[in-house]
């Protein structure tokens, strides 16, 4: 079964603190059953199909059938496409053309000082970049992180 749950953690791109927090549980738990110190108990084992109910249960526990279940299309859970999950072409909509933004080019001048010129850089849109994680910082010097299977 520690093989499975590397397999799901693999599949769904998630560390084991990763994977111990989005299934509400103590890492040092995961941490254990990953280094082999530990079996899944039966709380790990609900957690894991209760929060990816598309994971097959009798292939978590017994090893048989498909990873996933019959009805379940495609990689992640989401039915909707969110931020983190950007690589799906066409969703009924057209292809748009994509605008070039333009920057403003500074120069740094002998006093240490900059000024603007009136250079104009082009940055293209690269198609390769994903969001994977975003990080409010509030003023009170705490912080969230959103990725894409957190709550």
């Amino acid at each position: 079964m520690k093989d499975r749950i590397k397999l799901i953690m693999e599949k769904e791109n998630l560390t084991p603190a990763k994977f111990a927090d989005r299934l509400q549980i103590n890492r040092a738990i995961i941490s254990h059953i990953l280094n082999g110190r530990n079996n899944p108990s039966l709380d790990v084992v609900t957690r894991i199909l209760g929060e990816m109910n598309y994971i097959n249960s009798e292939w978590l526990i017994n090893g048989t059938g498909n990873m996933y279940k019959e009805e379940y299309k495609g990689n992640s859970a989401s039915v909707e496409p969110d931020l983190f999950h950007q690589d799906t072409p066409d969703m009924g909509r057209t292809a748009e053309p994509i605008e070039k933004s333009k920057e403003i080019g500074f120069k740094q001048l002998n006093n240490n000082s900059y000024t603007s010129e009136e250079e104009v850089i082009m940055s293209y849109k690269n198609n390769d970049r994903k969001i994977t994680q975003i990080i409010i910082y509030y003023d009170d010097n705490t912080f969230e992180i959103f990725g894409p299977h957190m709550k």
